[in-house]
């Protein structure tokens, strides 16, 4: 079968290298950037480095595009790949963040809420002028495909010419570019668009690598430990799943200005060395609820259940909140209440609601559980809104902002450091305040149950440091911001006593280090949920336990 040409249009080469210079070139002005803020655009020396750079992403463009250069994929590549590049380079540069596997799944699990704090003007001007407008001149473009033995020819010849200037380019600048990747690794994950395309071919190629198609059962021997006996008060423990919230900017863990006053007149335990599983809520929620731990859960080959389904099969009554953009797959098997779409007078506005929310009608939730469950026991776990960005200025109501002025648009670049920081700190002081609020709770309701809150965040935030926005790093190359994560503990008179817990030796162990890799056992031990998947050695308050 032949291809029959298209008259009047110019071949598909030509498409191809003026997409391809376009995208290595002012498509990649993120990564020029990076390297200027190194320094390493200061010599000749540099600037060879960053030529040969360009010439590298330009044949590999050429390859991957001269590969596919038939007729019905030929400008379907190219829209796609003009459109991720003009993506990919807002979101590199306005935030300074990175592409990568977990990032594009950040991307594909964002809900239209998460999706309109990003828009910005500046936002719709470089996708219009640097995505959509390249890829409408595209569109009407004629070009004229030869007949198929000769267009495979000349697509194959064209493959192998990229792939020789990419090889050519390499061996040119070996030396300084293997240095410099080596010392900078996040300089690849800048490579536009190239780098969406390696992230996008990871998940798709995921299935292969793990078979979600099967849930591991967990703990099949769970039971109930002897903290249950016949007479004691049933256990109601609240576990609030912290969003973006660092522990750096928390007053309880040493930071200068007071974002903990209300925690600080109550009787917390705060833990300031704490690390998380992952830099974004996609991998962290999933990691800490696993039994893995993060080497293990990052490279497993099928999933388990997990925490919640073994607190369940032990008997427990289990309730999910959720305020913020679903528990990604955690909460699946377990009764779940979603709040950010609620409407209420004081506690919603604009289509979102404040965490408080969630302790809102809270009692009549768990009355619906199942009632033999819950003379058992109860988890709740409170998945917050918290500190999510850029838009800081949404996650608080006006009345609670305490650090003026803020920084109130979602350009975060735009804003004075300063501005940047009261944001911020908004957010923190206004989950020292919901906290608070939610111990009142568990307070009011002592008489009936042994209460106790645990509040751990999923992860870090970069606030401008170092020019780096938000967070969604590869965690090898995360500052510590993104990774470390307030841990506060609160127990009523009644828990500590039931789980024999030392206040004073818990407060002592404040720079001990643990991780999520300790919050699958050590919600067990406080559960006291026995079972031989419980590892005492990664209960973070085994230590003071028994005392």
């Amino acid at each position: 079968m032949t291809t029959r040409p298209v008259q009047g249009g110019r071949g598909p080469l030509r498409l191809v290298l003026a997409t391809s210079v376009a995208m290595a070139t002012l498509g990649n002005w993120p990564l020029w950037q990076a390297l200027a803020d190194l320094g390493l655009l200061q010599s000749a020396k540099g600037w060879g480095l960053a030529a040969a750079l360009a010439l590298a992403v330009f044949g590999a463009l050429v390859a991957l595009q001269s590969l596919l250069a038939w007729r019905l994929t030929l400008k379907p590549v190219a829209i796609f790949l003009l459109l991720a590049a003009a993506a990919g380079a807002h979101f590199m540069g306005a935030y300074r963040i990175v592409i990568d596997q977990t990032m594009l799944v950040n991307v594909l699990q964002t809900n239209p809420g998460e999706a309109a704090d990003l828009l910005s003007l500046r936002m719709v001007a470089t996708l219009v002028l640097g995505g959509l407008l390249p890829a409408w001149l595209v569109w009407r473009t004629p070009v004229q495909q030869a007949r198929w033995p000769r267009q495979l020819g000349r697509n194959l010849l064209a493959t192998l010419a990229g792939l020789a200037l990419v090889v050519a380019a390499v061996l040119a600048s070996f030396q300084p570019l293997s240095s410099t990747m080596r010392n900078h690794k996040q300089l690849r994950y800048l490579i536009n668009p190239l780098n969406s395309v390696y992230a996008l071919g990871m998940v798709a190629s995921e299935p292969l690598r793990r078979n979600d198609r099967v849930l591991l059962p967990l703990a099949t021997d769970a039971r109930l430990g002897p903290s249950h006996a016949a007479g004691t008060r049933p256990p109601l423990l609240l576990l609030v799943l912290g969003e973006t919230a660092r522990s750096a900017n928390f007053s309880l863990n040493g930071y200068a200005r007071p974002t903990n006053p209300e925690l600080a007149r109550l009787p917390v335990i705060s833990w300031r060395n704490a690390w998380s599983c992952g830099t974004n809520t996609a991998a962290s929620v999933p990691c800490m609820f696993s039994h893995l731990g993060r080497d293990d859960f990052s490279s497993r080959k099928t999933n388990h259940e997990n925490l919640l389904d073994v607190a369940q099969r032990a008997g427990l009554a289990v309730l999910w909140l959720d305020n913020q953009a679903g528990c990604k797959g955690t909460c699946a098997r377990v009764p779940h209440v979603e709040t950010s779409n609620l409407k209420h007078p004081t506690l919603c506005a604009d289509g979102e609601c404040w965490d408080p929310i969630m302790l809102d009608g809270l009692d009549a939730r768990i009355a619906a559980l199942p009632a033999a469950q819950r003379d058992k026991g109860v988890l709740l776990v409170m998945h917050q809104m918290g500190s999510h960005g850029p838009a800081y200025y949404k996650r608080v109501p006006p009345a609670f902002k305490r650090f003026l002025p803020e920084c109130s648009t979602n350009n975060l670049q735009d804003c004075s450091r300063e501005q940047l920081v009261n944001a911020y700190d908004n957010t923190i002081a206004y989950t020292d305040h919901f906290l608070a609020q939610a111990i009142g709770w568990l307070q009011q309701r002592q008489a009936s149950h042994d209460t106790a809150l645990m509040y751990v965040s999923d992860h870090g935030e970069s606030l401008g440091e170092n020019n780096l926005y938000l967070h969604g790093l590869p965690y090898a190359i995360a500052p510590d911001v993104q990774k470390r994560v307030p841990w506060i503990t609160w127990l009523s008179p009644g828990f500590a006593q039931r789980q024999r817990l030392d206040a004073a030796c818990l407060a002592g162990r404040a720079d001990a280090e643990i991780s999520h890799d300790h919050y699958f056992h050590s919600v067990l031990g406080l559960l006291d949920v026995q079972t031989g998947v419980y590892q005492p050695k990664l209960d973070a308050y085994a230590a003071c336990r028994g005392r």
